[in-house]
């Protein structure tokens, strides 16, 4: 699977980054309409960074992507 870079605005609550609230890809923000589904991987051991993951919806055109956020960079990244 590919990835792109992109810069995400969050909600912070309990703790930073809790979700996605819109991101900005190829120089468009997409507002999120929806969380669609929401699942983490990695974390268990030192080697395995500690990634989570949103499947999402946006509000302008309905489209689904698949944001990652890679906690020990703090970076997102989308797949399309």
């Amino acid at each position: 699977m590919e990835y792109d870079r992109v810069e995400v605005e969050c909600r912070s609550g309990y703790k930073v980054n809790e979700y996605p609230v819109a991101f900005t890809f190829r120089d468009e923000r997409k507002s999120i309409a929806e969380i669609v589904d929401r699942w983490y991987e990695g974390g268990t051991t030192t080697d395995a960074p500690l990634i989570d993951y949103y499947k999402v919806r946006t509000k302008s055109d309905g489209r689904v992507y698949i944001l990652m956020y890679l906690r020990s960079l703090d970076q997102w990244f989308v797949r399309y």
